[in-house]
């Protein structure tokens, strides 16, 4: 469906108000934001946002006064090139330590004159030369100054030269180290995976520098602007293979039992994008276009088992599409992607050698699901997307992260659309992304995309910016940018930049210019402003706004959306357009279509009540994701109170007659809420029987179109909707699906070596099924998790086991969280996770991370991307004044133990625990009173 607006019965009316609409509300908050800035002028530009950036400790109480304290690089040396050797020992010394020696010599230049060397080194011991941690030599004509003394800084990460004399500006220099470490299980740097195959024990050693490691594994000027050539030598064991960014040139066998691996030097890159392996995996491979490798690594049995087939045959067509879209020719001579045992983020874009867990990279034709398939090509088409867009071109600084996450959570829906045509996925942006987001940029503690680089030095507060902010919100504004662009010219300005920043560092108003400038040579494009006075309202400031329309006046009014009313808004004042929307009778205006703007859209009543009609009536003349989105919209509105709250359930009652997945999806996100604020209290059981009643109709079409369970459902979504029926259903307590559960899961457990559950199913009756049993149930879960051979159906069973309602059951699980020989570190905040979304798992699940956080945080904690899911899982359930109370205790009793990166997620979930229990004073008796009327 192309870009229209819906005015029933009068189609012409309708597309003028997509353009007038789309155009007035960028235009309002464009006129919003002048304001602002009028208030700040003559300040600098970064410091006119100050009131829409999100509160950042302050790292020491006083301004750091020596180059070394401070986090950030000295801008005096410039890195060229490394040469760097690593040998990682895979067996433990007599210590039971395992650790790695390297050597690397760096050559750099001097820009500035200094007589300070300052490199990042962290966790590594220094081989000592002449009493020094380093060697310095002249390149060239250069001479090299003596080194006067040389010591580390543990909390900056700095190995720091003082030297006798200066360094001669535009002169280069040779930095040489030698130096050990720990291979650690901590799955940062250059660290350990384990696993067994066969029943031997197998270790590998890999790699995650993302965002502050490189450092951990090697002396280096470990920021992103810093980039160099890297010529990597690799010593390993006979039997093992090396691997590195680059194609092996050449592998020899020295005289001990060891083997030499060296590789092609890289392009010009960032120390985060570099990667070392060494393990026994094996490849799959084929070549494209003539010249171009690309394998799939993994264990022997995964591969023997066909594991990596499916994903090298997307990796090739998604590898072309983007070549296409970025009219740019892949930089590289070969494309490795392996899949990890132990791996902290679900994949990671090294330039040439991507990094994944094995859930997100791994499908076994017969055990995985449609789910799983899907994950792998959305998955890898975010990672090679990056090849090009953050790796080829790099930002800056981490403030500006979001553009780099963000435009890859984009494309990867271009990408897997064109590896899988047939699966309609770039309509469910609306539920991974957009929607998603919205539920956290609704807050008053959100923050700006983009932020001052001053604000982002600490490796906690680097790891803080890896968020759904910059994933997601990234995602949805440079989408709608796309789609008010046009997705021509937004590809042609982005090939124009590629190409133009090609191997070297960009902030993002680089985008911007290069965008504008394909705007300006697109015969008849015109858009009212420039990009830049466009998107710097999506950027600087936080939030998104409310769009109203009142189809009696005709008026369109806009403000700052937030889930809190109470909450103080950091955004000028609202913005008006006089557009004339007036409409009459029967007809209706829909606003939004495809949800391409990143707003919410409210009406007047009378056109609320013109839009339940026609959902009522005929959903069907509403577009899949405009169901969805008046469904999110009102529950969400009604949240703010800005409708009312019965408004927004009445969205849920066509439920009945609903088949497709976005729409159901949507409104059973929205009715979680529901559940997660009352199944502690009598609402619940009316509003189990409004859900039983919903769902009903879609459980017995399932049962009919699948032939009584014992078929698939033929399109993509549908198996998904088909996995909500039955969840659900069940849950709710509709005639015969406990029973089904339980008969599947009994056979099963009769004949463990023959699963009659179809794997799209599994997640949903593991879950059923050891929630209705006891301990049998849950110990044939554990044996099967431990002799489980596949990621995913692995990741199926320890979800499923926190879905019991035993309490000593769950403690125990609780336990085995942090026993990395039970569950694997990179599963255990996860894990917990799990187990708070249970009714009976929340609390238990609080007090055992309140009990333990300093031990948690040492281990799981430091640096963590995803430790802030910690924070936000245990506590979505909190809507009490005690818990509120509780929350904000254990806050202050852990200050000294620190929250790391998930700092902003503790501000956030007070926030959100103090709105809940307002919104729950003001509507449970509301909320009961029409599920018990309606579920009649």
């Amino acid at each position: 469906m192309g870009r229209v607006y819906y005015v029933s019965k009068n189609v012409g009316l309708g597309m003028l108000v997509l353009a007038t609409i789309a155009l007035a509300t960028i235009i309002a908050l464009s006129i919003a934001y002048d304001k602002e800035r009028a208030k700040n002028r003559g300040k600098p530009e970064n410091e006119a946002t100050d009131s829409t950036s999100m509160p950042t400790p302050l790292t020491t109480p006083s301004t750091p006064k020596e180059p070394w304290d401070h986090y950030r690089l000295p801008d005096s040396l410039v890195p060229v090139s490394y040469n760097v050797t690593l040998w990682p020992r895979l067996r433990p010394n007599a210590d039971g330590m395992y650790l790695f020696t390297g050597y690397s010599a760096v050559i750099f230049s001097c820009v500035k004159e200094t007589d300070l060397i300052i490199i990042h080194s962290n966790k590594l011991n220094l081989t000592n030369f002449y009493g020094h941690h380093a060697k310095l030599s002249g390149l060239g004509d250069a001479t090299a100054p003596t080194i006067q003394k040389t010591w580390l800084v543990v909390k900056t990460h700095y190995l720091v030269l003082q030297l006798r004399s200066a360094l001669a500006v535009g002169a280069s220099y040779v930095l040489h180290t030698e130096f050990q470490g720990e291979l650690a299980d901590d799955l940062e740097g250059f660290y350990r995976s384990e696993y067994t195959e066969d029943g031997v024990k197998k270790v590998v050693a890999t790699s995650q520098m993302q965002a502050t490691y490189a450092r951990k594994t090697f002396p280096c000027f470990d920021e992103p602007a810093m980039k160099a050539v890297f010529t990597v030598t690799i010593i390993h064991d006979q039997g093992t293979v090396a691997l590195s960014n680059g194609r092996e040139i050449d592998s020899v066998i020295d005289g001990m039992p060891l083997r030499v691996t060296t590789f092609e030097p890289t392009e010009r890159m960032s120390t985060y994008l570099l990667a070392f392996i060494v393990s026994d995996f094996v490849n799959i491979q084929s070549t494209q276009n003539s010249n171009l490798l690309i394998r799939i690594w993994a264990r022997r049995k995964a591969i023997e088992d066909r594991q990596g087939d499916y994903a090298l045959n997307v990796t090739g067509p998604i590898l072309q599409f983007y070549e296409h879209y970025y009219n740019a020719t892949y930089p590289l001579s070969k494309s490795d992607q392996i899949a990890l045992p132990d791996f902290n983020a679900g994949a990671m874009e090294n330039w040439g050698l991507v990094t994944y867990r094995e859930t997100a990279l791994l499908y076994d034709p017969i055990m995985s699901s449609t789910g799983n398939k899907e994950r792998i090509t959305t998955v890898i088409a975010h990672e090679l997307a990056h090849m090009w867009f953050g790796n080829l071109v790099t930002l800056q600084w981490w403030n500006d992260l979001w553009l780099n996450e963000g435009f890859a959570s984009y494309v990867e829906y271009l990408g897997a659309d064109y590896a899988e045509p047939t699966w309609n996925i770039k309509d469910q942006i609306i539920l991974y992304d957009v929607h998603k987001v919205f539920a956290v940029d609704a807050l008053a503690s959100s923050h700006p995309l983009s932020r001052r680089e001053e604000e982002v030095n600490t490796p906690a507060q680097i790891s803080e910016m890896f968020n759904t902010i910059s994933y997601s919100k990234g995602a949805a504004v440079l989408r709608m940018l796309s789609e008010f662009l046009t997705e021509p010219v937004f590809a042609k300005g982005l090939s124009s930049y590629l190409n133009t920043f090609a191997f070297g560092n960009t902030v993002y108003t680089d985008l911007w210019d290069h965008l504008q400038q394909a705007v300006k040579n697109t015969p008849g494009m015109h858009i009212p402003h420039t990009v830049h006075n466009i998107m710097n309202r999506w950027t600087l400031q936080m939030g998104f706004p409310v769009v109203t329309i009142d189809t009696r006046t005709g008026s369109i009014t806009q403000k700052h959306f937030l889930l809190d009313p109470d909450s103080e808004s950091v955004l000028p004042n609202p913005g008006n357009a006089h557009i004339q929307m007036r409409v009459s009778g029967e007809d209706w205006v829909l606003a939004n279509t495809n949800v391409s703007g990143y707003f919410r859209v409210n009406y007047d009543l009378d056109n609320w009540d013109r839009l339940l009609s026609l959902l009522n009536t005929n959903h069907q003349a509403l577009s899949i994701i405009n169901r969805a989105q008046i469904i999110d919209d009102a529950f969400n509105l009604a949240r703010a109170k800005i409708i009312n709250t019965t408004l927004a359930l009445r969205t849920s009652k066509y439920l009945a007659k609903e088949r497709d997945y976005i729409p159901w999806e949507s409104a059973l996100r929205n009715l979680d809420y529901y559940i997660l604020m009352f199944d502690r209290t009598e609402v619940y059981g009316a509003l189990q029987l409004y859900l039983k009643k919903q769902i009903q109709p879609l459980f017995e079409y399932f049962k009919t179109i699948t032939a009584n369970w014992t078929k698939v459902p033929t399109g993509h979504t549908d198996r998904y909707n088909q996995i909500n029926a039955i969840g659900i259903a069940c849950s709710m307590g509709v005639d015969g699906c406990r029973e089904l559960i339980k008969s599947w899961y009994r056979q099963w457990m009769e004949s463990p070596h023959h699963n009659p559950i179809h794997p799209n199913l599994k997640t949903t009756v593991y879950c059923s099924a050891i929630a209705f049993g006891g301990v049998e149930e849950w110990d044939f879960a554990w044996r099967m998790f431990k002799n489980a051979t596949l990621a995913s159906e692995a990741v199926r069973l320890r979800s499923a086991m926190a879905c019991t309602k035993v309490p000593w059951l769950l403690n125990r699980y609780l336990e085995y969280t942090l026993d990395p020989t039970k569950i694997r570190k990179q599963d255990a905040t996860s894990t917990i996770q799990y187990i708070a979304r249970n009714v009976v798992g929340m609390p238990l699940a609080w007090n055992f991370v309140r009990a333990r956080w300093s031990y948690i945080f040492q281990h799981y904690g430091r640096g963590s991307f995803s430790f802030s899911n910690l924070v936000n899982g245990i506590t979505k359930r909190f809507s009490t004044d005690f818990e509120l109370q509780e929350l904000k205790k254990f806050k202050e009793d852990n200050l000294h133990v620190g929250f790391g990166s998930a700092t902003l997620a503790l501000e956030q979930a007070i926030e959100k625990t103090t709105a809940n229990i307002k919104w729950v004073t003001e509507n449970k008796a509301h909320v009961l009173k029409w599920f018990t009327e309606e579920s009649t």
